[in-house]
């Protein structure tokens, strides 16, 4: 399946339907008088978060929406039917922003979100509404009003607990496929992956999604590779996993570069919290990997992780590192969501 994770789409809502002119005119009736019904609604554009999506794929062949017009009013009173509404079916982690966009919309994240975009326009009154003890024959009926229009961006930023980042060929999508069931694009050229792979882990008891973005080089903000477009899908994790090819002849060179392109890339990311790790242990001698290590901490300013993918050793570390930091987030979510983390330990008083 192809991965899209940004599509520009035009939505419209319906016109609402005419309200109708008529009299009651009926055989042996001896009173008639106006009997126009009013018009419909137009239908809504309505935008609604669903799971089992992971890309916006079904928007690159269509991109035109638009919602039914509400039913004319007609005789004996009867109103006009409501425009059918015209469902956009996203996937979660799915930014709504204006045309331009810069401006944010709504953001979905759980499935089951749902979103009125635009509203129908208001169906036309018939000329029965018209009627009064001045005016018993009204020959005038309001139109329905016509509908909004959009251009809109739609922008995908997958949801993951953990993300990892890195050099490309720095051994990410290996570790992925040794973690998890997922089965991302290996081989041993750059830039093998072309868009973000998403794996489930489980570890100590501890479940948690597990994100691949493609790599990153020197320049990246500025375009150079594949740009640092993909950073938007680790933006939502609670942790960042930097690794760092062991092979390399100046691994703290290679941090270096990565942290300058977070930090040129902004939103939030830069102030995650980050385990590094030296993957392709197995391919280093122990001494220079240590070596190696040192000089990685000194410029990270923490205690690097060696990991081999290869082999699985240090895996259950790096992953045990991981787990904290998403237990913690979600520990913490949920002190959020019941108040807890703003409420006073003494109680409230007056």
């Amino acid at each position: 399946m192809q991965f899209l994770d940004q599509a520009k789409v035009y939505v419209r809502s319906g016109d609402g339907g005419n309200g109708s002119v008529s009299f009651r005119r009926e055989k042996y009736v001896e009173f008639g008088g106006p009997d126009g019904g009013d018009g419909g609604r137009g239908g809504d554009v309505i935008l609604e978060c669903v799971a089992n999506l992971n890309t916006l794929l079904d928007y690159r062949y269509q991109q035109h929406f638009k919602a039914k017009k509400g039913g004319h009013g007609m005789g004996q009173n009867r109103s006009g039917a409501k425009g059918a509404d015209v469902v956009l079916k996203l996937p979660p982690g799915t930014q709504i922003l204006d045309a331009a966009g810069e401006t944010l919309i709504a953001d979905l994240t759980k499935p089951g979100d749902r979103l009125v975009l635009l509203r129908g326009g208001n169906g036309g009154f018939g000329n029965a509404r018209f009627k009064s003890s001045t005016n018993q024959a009204p020959r005038h009926a309001n139109p329905g009003q016509t509908g909004e229009e959009l251009y809109i961006w739609l922008r995908l930023k997958l949801i993951a607990d953990a993300g990892i980042i890195g050099l490309p060929n720095a051994g990410k999508s290996t570790f992925l496929a040794a973690v998890s069931a997922a089965k991302p694009k290996i081989a041993d050229y750059p830039f093998t992956t072309l868009h973000p792979n998403l794996g489930v882990v489980r570890i100590d008891g501890t479940d948690f999604v597990l994100a691949d973005i493609p790599g990153l080089i020197e320049g990246a903000h500025e375009g150079a590779g594949l740009g640092d477009r993909f950073l938007g899908h680790v933006e939502r994790t609670a942790v960042l996993l930097h690794l760092i090819d062991g092979t390399l002849d100046d691994p703290a060179e290679a941090y270096a570069i990565i942290r300058g392109e977070v930090e040129a890339y902004s939103a939030g990311l830069q102030d995650k919290p980050e385990i590094v790790a030296l993957s392709k242990a197995d391919a280093v001698p122990k001494d220079e990997l240590r070596k190696k290590a040192r000089a990685l901490r000194k410029k990270a300013g923490a205690e690097p992780l060696i990991v081999s993918a290869a082999s699985g050793a240090g895996v259950p570390q790096v992953l045990r590192a991981l787990a904290a930091e998403v237990r913690e987030m979600r520990e913490q979510d949920k002190k959020d969501a019941t108040g807890e983390a703003t409420a006073s330990p003494r109680g409230w008083r007056p």
